[in-house]
């Protein structure tokens, strides 16, 4: 690895020496809640700090006891992919009381604690504040009652508070994502998915009822995720007569061969009086209206239950770290911090005033200023919404703009999951922008053959749930064909081009830009969108498919290790795909709590490889059963995934066995996960949009044609730190490593030495990028509203 650059700063300056942490679960349950945990403890333990736990939440503070125990490194093994809490959280009554908060502190400073890391919604983390500000009045009472000496007031003179939030609803403002939320969607989508396989078999109309009493997201981005017909939030309730117009729209969708209709709705959906809209009252209307055969699914705690995804153990993880890193930052004078997620980024906010801003929300709904609610809750949340209702309901054709541009979509690479929503969402965004969508099938393969048809807005019904490329896709790039494929585009008058693929579809875009010197034809508006399960498209940190493949490797290195439960101590060696991009394992091996994942990015010789048998050896004298270790497929030439499997069969000889297992293709298949769902259709809509005033700004009245030749006209769409930027291909190419088809600058190199360190490896954190103390923005800069988070 690189030398540390000496402008950057390392945690080993930040000593957690002679501090204590303890680690709560608060509120109610949130998958990954556990991984959070983990994370705290771990990195607590690492910089030298005592780190415990408080069991039952603020209840297990206020009772003391058994209920405060110190963590160990081994305490936190094997809970990374177990949902719920392992700590307990319980509702504490008691500690909204003076008294009770009173007896808190007694015990936390009987075990010398100072610096408190509260997993928990919005109503735990006010009641950590309260109890912070309250602290050194607290003190003083409990040495006016003799039950601690006067030397402890000035010992524990501050109390110090960061939190993490932990909600399945996303209903905290100032972060895109809580942990938790993307589990739910999870739960979501897999029984959606389920009932609409027999709601086809008997054409019925589903309703239903998801969580989220106060805040729509998880309705609202699972609507967008499964294309429902229709969705009812709190933050935006629907016009008086909504019940004619939902009707209309399933009596049409039906008359177009649909055999199905999903309506989603939040548990909290309101009218614009703020009375209550039940799931009995939809089921009720429809059969009354329409006379369709209708059921209500009411999913209750399902949403909170199973394993977290990979997307909430990364979260968490980070998170976890960062939380620990702003406690060992904080002063007396620093006010209580939330650890949150903007785009791809870590950042810390001050708590009170993301509390102050989502109890702002449920008083603009009160007083029904929803617009104001809506915004309020975020641009992810407010893109989000703009996004559903321009993909779910379609314009009368007389109300479309008349445009006369052809716009042409394809796949080019290999089949990544989420394509399908993304060319959906570019569909019908297009035909609502008036433009005439052609659909090309093969590539540019199929592209040179004349393999291009129009494509309507019931054509892609049904999309975003489907894994792989319906429209067909192969890896051939356009010059072995750009005679042909010039030739067609004249042919069918294409005025523009969207891109969905890989790095393939990179330097596709490349290739037809230096065509232009030559071909007129490619001299129009061109857009990229990256989707490959490798991520290793430069311009982006993230690509479609990849978070697909994150879970299924995710979910099998679960079950593997599982498979060693019980039974002697195992090491299992994984390969994972990536080409010679080391995200997938890397990242994998982050969410599943790896020992190590060998990459090509960052090279490894046999003293490496020693130094990892003989770690692992000494963890397997302790109570730790098994192992396991990542490797990507094209990480060294030599050290093959067999030789790295006999080299740790041999060298853990009494200690251990090895196992090992190529991944392979399962890792491309599959329905897309919710994130990949999500972040295809907004992307591809952004980008449909960009591609509209593209064709505006370069028509050329006077010749009645599109000329578009600048480096601007030719663009890569991709998420960059906390926001989706356009970036002309020409300008990324020095950023590009083209003989290992890399980026040379990889983000995500800086999540390794995390899963290093959680995995009891000594190694330098460059905490230069940790979050800085910022204030919440009410509106956010314009791109940033397509947060990564969904």
């Amino acid at each position: 690895m690189a030398q540390p650059d000496s402008k950057k700063i390392f945690f080993e300056n930040l000593s957690g020496a002679g501090k204590a942490i303890a680690v709560l679960t608060s509120g109610g349950d949130a998958q990954g809640m556990n991984a959070a945990v983990r994370a705290v403890v771990r990195m607590g333990l690492y910089v030298g700090a005592k780190v415990y736990f408080i069991h039952e939440g603020y209840q297990g503070m206020v009772d003391g006891g058994e209920n405060i125990k110190e963590a160990s490194w081994e305490s936190v093994s094997s809970m990374l992919q177990v949902g719920g809490t392992v700590i307990g959280s319980a509702r504490c009554k008691e500690f909204r009381t003076h008294e009770g908060r009173l007896k808190a502190a007694h015990n936390l400073v009987q075990h010398g604690i100072t610096n408190l890391c509260v997993i928990g919604g919005d109503g735990s983390l006010t009641g950590a504040n309260l109890f912070r500000e309250e602290w050194s009045g607290l003190l003083t009472e409990l040495v006016e009652q003799g039950l601690i000496e006067a030397d402890a007031v000035q010992k524990y003179s501050a109390l110090h508070i960061v939190g993490m939030v932990g909600s399945i609803d996303n209903d905290f403002c100032g972060t895109d994502m809580t942990i938790g939320t993307d589990s739910a969607l999870h739960r979501i989508i897999e029984v959606v998915d389920a009932i609409m396989t027999t709601a086809q078999s008997h054409q019925r109309t589903f309703v239903l009822e998801v969580m989220g009493r106060h805040c729509g997201y998880l309705a609202l981005v699972s609507a967008l995720a499964c294309g429902a017909d229709w969705v009812l939030i709190p933050e935006m309730p629907p016009e008086d007569g909504w019940e004619d117009k939902m009707c209309q729209k399933l009596s049409a969708n039906r008359a177009g061969m649909k055999r199905l209709n999903i309506i989603i709705v939040a548990e909290g959906a309101i009218d614009q009086n703020n009375m209550p809209i039940t799931t009995d009252y939809i089921k009720n209307l429809v059969v009354k209206c329409l006379g369709f055969d209708t059921r209500v699914t009411i999913l209750g705690h399902v949403q909170r239950g199973g394993t977290p995804s990979a997307f909430d153990r990364i979260l968490a993880s980070r998170m976890g770290v960062e939380a620990v890193l702003a406690l060992l930052e904080t002063t007396a004078n620093t006010p209580a911090c939330v650890v949150s997620l903007c785009g791809n980024q870590s950042v810390r906010l001050p708590l009170m005033e993301c509390v102050q801003m989502t109890q702002e929300v449920q008083k603009a709904m009160d007083e029904k200023r929803f617009e104001e609610a809506v915004r309020l809750r975020g641009r992810s949340f407010e893109n989000n919404l703009k996004t559903y209702k321009l993909l779910a309901h379609r314009k009368p054709e007389s109300e479309l703009p008349v445009s006369n541009f052809n716009v042409a979509v394809l796949n080019v690479g290999a089949p990544a999951a989420g394509m399908n929503a993304a060319v959906r969402s570019a569909i019908r965004v297009g035909i609502s922008e008036g433009h005439k969508m052609f659909a090309v099938s093969d590539g540019f393969e199929g592209f040179s053959k004349g393999q291009i048809k129009e494509i309507k807005w019931a054509d892609v019904g049904g999309w975003t749930g489907q894994g792989g490329s319906l429209l067909g896709t192969k890896r051939t790039l356009p010059a072995k064909h750009i005679d042909k494929i010039a030739e067609q585009m004249q042919k069918h008058n294409i005025n523009a081009l969207l891109i969905v693929g890989g790095f393939e579809a990179f330097e596709s875009l490349l290739q037809l830009y230096e065509a232009r010197a030559t071909y007129e034809e490619f001299c129009i508006p061109m857009c990229m969108l990256p989707a490959t399960i490798s991520n290793n498209v430069p311009g982006t940190d993230l690509s479609i498919g990849a978070d697909t493949a994150l879970n299924a490797i995710v979910e099998t290195c679960d079950r593997i290790k599982q498979s060693a439960s019980g039974t002697k101590r195992r090491v299992f060696i994984i390969e994972t795909m990536g080409g010679y991009c080391g995200y997938l394992a890397s990242v994998g091996g982050l969410a599943a709590g790896a020992d190590a994942a060998y990459i090509y990015e960052e090279p490894f010789d046999i003293r490496d490889l020693q130094a990892n048998v003989e770690h692992l050896t000494e963890k397997m004298k302790t109570s730790i059963q098994r192992g396991l270790v990542l490797r990507n497929e094209n990480s060294n030439e030599n050290y093959t995934t067999d030789f790295i499997y006999q080299l740790y069969s041999e060298e853990g000889k009494g200690v251990f066995d090895s196992r090992k297992n190529v991944l392979g293709h399962m890792q491309q298949g599959g329905a897309p996960s919710p994130f990949d769902r999500n972040f295809g259709t907004k992307i591809s809509a952004k980008a449909m949009q960009w591609v509209t005033k593209k064709l505006v700004e370069t028509f050329r009245h006077d010749e009645g044609r599109v000329f578009a030749n600048g480096e601007d006209s030719c663009c890569l769409l991709g998420m960059r730190r906390r926001a989706l930027v356009f970036q002309p291909v020409v300008q990324l190419k020095d950023q590009t490593d083209f003989v290992h088809r890399i980026p040379k600058e990889q983000w995500w190199l800086k999540l390794r030495p995390l899963m290093k360190i959680l995995a009891k490896y000594k190694t330098s954190y460059d905490v230069s990028d940790s979050g800085q103390l910022e204030h919440v923005v009410r509106n956010r800069p314009k791109e940033s509203d397509a947060s990564v988070a969904m």
